[in-house]
C-alpha cells in the first residue's frame, strides 16, 4: 500500500515539474508575446480537442464493455435457469419415482395382509368344518376342536 502512494507521489511531481518545464521553455522562447500567447492559445484548442476526442474514446469503449458485460450476465441468467430447471425435472421425476414406489409397496403389503386374513379364514374354517367329531385321534377321550375355544377365535 505504501509502495503504491509513493508511486503516485512519485508520478505526481514528475507531471508537476514537466508542467514548470514546458511553462518556463515557453516563457523564455525568442517569440514575441503575440505570437507566444498565440501558440497557447492553439495549444488550449488542441489540448481541448484532444481531451474531447478522447472522452468519446473513452465512452465508446465503456459502452462496448456494457454491452459485452450485459450479454454475459444474460447468458449468465440464462445458463443458471436452464440449471434449475433441469434440477426441478431431476427433482419431480425423483418424487414420482418415490410416490410410485411407496404405492407399489403398499400394493404389495395390502396384498399380503388380505392373503394372510385368506389363509387364517381357510384354515379356522377347515378346522372347524372338517373335524366334525371333536376329537383328534383314538384316546382323546371327547376333548374339544382348536376352533371350540371360548374365545371363539378357533386358537
Amino acid at each position: 500500500m505504501a509502495e503504491e502512494s509513493n508511486k503516485i507521489n512519485g508520478l505526481a511531481w514528475f507531471l508537476a515539474g514537466l508542467g514548470i518545464g514546458a511553462l518556463a521553455g515557453i516563457l523564455y522562447a525568442p517569440k514575441s508575446g503575440r505570437e507566444t500567447r498565440e501558440d497557447l492559445a492553439n495549444s488550449a484548442r488542441e489540448g481541448t480537442e484532444y481531451l474531447r476526442n478522447r472522452g468519446k474514446q473513452v465512452a465508446d469503449q465503456v459502452g462496448t464493455i456494457v454491452d459485452k458485460s450485459r450479454e454475459q450476465m444474460g447468458d449468465y441468467v440464462d445458463r443458471g435457469r436452464e440449471v434449475m430447471d433441469r434440477g426441478r425435472a431431476q427433482w419431480e421425476e425423483f418424487v414420482e419415482r418415490g410416490k410410485s414406489l411407496v404405492g407399489e409397496q403398499t400394493r404389495r403389503v395390502s396384498e399380503a395382509v388380505d392373503a394372510g386374513k385368506q389363509a387364517f379364514r381357510s384354515t379356522t374354517s377347515s378346522a372347524t368344518a372338517g373335524g366334525g367329531s371333536g376329537t383328534y385321534g383314538p384316546g382323546a377321550g371327547g376333548a374339544s376342536s382348536p376352533a371350540s375355544s371360548t374365545d371363539g377365535t378357533g386358537v
